[in-house]
C-alpha cells in the first residue's frame, strides 16, 4: 500500500509540474530566420488570403509594419493564424515556414497575440 501511493504521489507531482511549466511559458509562432525569403513570402500569401488571417496590422501606418520585411511581417501574420487556430488543431508550420518559440516577440507598438 505505502508503494501505491508512493507512485500516486509522485505520478501528481510530475503531473502537476508538467501543467506548471505548460502555464508559465507561451508560445508563438514566427518565420524561420533559415528558410528562404521566397517560400516565407509564398506562406505569408497564402495566410492571407486563403488562412483567412487579417493583415492590417502589416500594412502601412499599421502597428506592425515596421521594421518592413517580409520575415517581420510573416511573423506577425504567422502568429495571429496559430494562436487564433491553434485549438481547432492548427500547427505552426506554414509549408516549413515557421517555427514555435517561447519568447514573446512582440516589439515597440506592435504587440503579438498570445492565447493560452
Amino acid at each position: 500500500m505505502k508503494s501505491f501511493c508512493s507512485r500516486i504521489s509522485i505520478a501528481l507531482l510530475f503531473i502537476t509540474l508538467t501543467f506548471s511549466a505548460k502555464a508559465e511559458f507561451g508560445q508563438w509562432c514566427v518565420a524561420d530566420p533559415q528558410i528562404p525569403d521566397s517560400v516565407t513570402q509564398s506562406a505569408l500569401n497564402w495566410a492571407c488570403q486563403q488562412g483567412g488571417v487579417d493583415c492590417s496590422t502589416i500594412q502601412p501606418n499599421q502597428p506592425c509594419f515596421e521594421p518592413n520585411t517580409i520575415k517581420n511581417h510573416a511573423s506577425v501574420v504567422f502568429n495571429n493564424y496559430y494562436q487564433i487556430l491553434k485549438h481547432m488543431g492548427a500547427d505552426c508550420y506554414f509549408s516549413s515556414a515557421a517555427i514555435l518559440t517561447q519568447r514573446d516577440p512582440s516589439y515597440g507598438s506592435c504587440h503579438f497575440k498570445y492565447i493560452k
